[in-house]
């Protein structure tokens, strides 16, 4: 064992307890189930009154990493039909109203840090609208719909995932969303029969407005899970530690509690020993550009060493370095989120 991982192993990594959602890179899968509630229309003197029914959706996307998704959306709703004249009297019959198609939606995450991702997003696409098993009586008269037709559908769509990570389910998230579906209004045949058929319209015009609240499941294929706590192996230390490693958040340079608590150790071990000279070395993991890298590491490096003297390390004893991604801990490949290498060095000489 080296002597830089057997300090890493000895030492109590100040990481976030709480699970933290990931934005999504990469290809993913989604459905959801729930209530559809179709708003009711008035067209030809008849009146639309629809039931409250289900719905479906499945989707298939791409997610860019910066919170920003574009997916591709099959969906299906259904209503069972109650009718009504224009007077508002019940006409007799039932009949069920579908709506069905395809959907190309983007969709922004707000990544707040948690394990609750809320997200908005809108989409354009192709709908069959189909009015069926649509029986009507009237005086001296009865109506038969059973049509489908198809025209440019529209939505909204405004939810919330929650990250099921901390369940051992890396790269699955539980959703819950509202979303408003919209067509154009398509024309509908009616069959009449009967005496008085002349007083039933021949056609029947709706809305297709629906309001839709539902729960769902989504996978990225992408995901990675986060990186295990080190092993707390046996370590011979020397009776007064020389090494101390202050450990960041992802892209962040403040300092946590524990970390403060480490950098406290280090101040009061110069005090007690014949220390003439502490070194300070940022590092960052290869998540980003190195250009950024480098300054991120400088920020965190900056930070232990204005701890450092607010506890009373004399600024003169202090070396600042930045380092960048270029001395990882834990060797990686490039865009890697290494916690172990997010990190800060402090040297006692």
């Amino acid at each position: 064992m080296t002597l830089r991982k057997a300090l890493l192993a000895a030492t109590v990594l100040a990481l976030p307890a709480a699970a933290q959602a990931e934005p999504i890179s990469g290809l993913y899968v989604g459905a959801g189930v729930g209530a559809n509630f179709r708003q009711e229309t008035t067209s030809n003197g008849l009146k639309l009154r629809p039931e409250t029914g289900w719905a479906g959706v499945g989707a298939l996307g791409w997610g860019f990493g910066n919170g920003l998704r574009a997916e591709v959306e099959g969906n299906y709703r259904t209503n069972q039909a109650r009718w009504r004249n224009a007077a508002g009297g019940t006409i007799p019959g039932g009949g069920y109203t579908d709506t069905y198609g395809v959907m190309a939606n983007v969709l922004y995450d707000f990544n707040l840090g948690l394990p609750i991702t809320p997200y908005i997003g809108g989409g354009v696409g192709y709908a069959w609208q189909e009015i069926r098993k649509a029986r009507l009586t009237f005086p001296g008269a009865s109506a038969f719909i059973e049509d489908t037709e198809a025209n440019f559908a529209y939505q909204g769509i405004a939810g919330a995932s929650y990250d099921l990570g901390s369940l051992g389910a890396y790269g699955l998230s539980a959703t819950l969303e509202y979303r408003f579906l919209g067509t154009m209004n398509n024309t509908f045949g009616v069959s009449r029969t009967g005496p008085g058929a002349a007083a039933v319209p021949v056609g029947f015009r709706p809305d297709n407005f629906n309001h839709s609240v539902l729960v769902g499941l989504r996978y990225a294929f992408n995901a990675v899970p986060p990186a295990p706590p080190p092993v707390v192996a046996p370590v011979t230390a020397p009776a007064v530690a020389r090494t101390y490693l202050v450990f960041f958040d992802w892209d962040r340079a403040d300092l946590t509690e524990r970390a403060r608590q480490i950098i406290a150790e280090a101040a009061d071990a110069s005090r007690k020993t014949q220390t003439t000279r502490i070194e300070v070395a940022g590092h960052a993991d290869r998540s980003g550009t190195p250009q950024y890298n480098q300054r991120l590491s400088q920020r965190r490096a900056d930070a232990v060493a204005a701890e450092l003297v607010r506890r009373g390390v004399n600024r003169g004893e202090i070396a600042v370095t930045a380092y960048g991604e270029s001395r990882p801990l834990v060797p990686t490949a490039d865009g890697v989120r290494e916690p172990q290498n997010r990190r800060v060095e402090i040297v006692l000489k």
